[in-house]
């Protein structure tokens, strides 16, 4: 476990997941504390393999969104690819809940 992540990342990953957080914070204008709780919940379960996991085959913003809006076939998903999400209007997506905060999913403080 890292110090804001809930998985067991090495160095390479938890840049990685460093750079999820960033697109939430960035695109979705959020503050880092729910960018890594919204992170953390999405892949908590997960056995992430040392840098470059399976997950780097995407770019950081596919696994982010993902974390922000949710997946499913009720909506169109954000890929991460800007070229290929151009035609997909954001604000009509639907957000996905944070994290309840007193989950363990809240690692950073507010």
């Amino acid at each position: 476990m890292t110090a804001e992540f809930v998985l067991d990342l090495d160095e390479g990953m938890l840049e990685y997941f460093r750079d999820m957080a960033d697109v939430l914070v960035d695109r979705c204008g959020i503050s880092r504390p729910e960018a890594v709780a919204r992170i953390n919940r999405q892949y908590a379960d997960l056995e992430i393999a040392p840098y470059p996991d399976l997950m780097c085959h995407e770019a950081p913003e596919f696994w982010a969104l993902s974390a922000y809006y949710g997946r499913g076939d009720h909506l169109l998903p954000p890929t991460g690819d800007p070229d290929a999400d151009a035609h997909i209007d954001f604000s009509r997506l639907p957000v996905h809940p944070a994290p309840a905060r007193d989950s363990r999913f809240w690692t950073l403080p507010q």
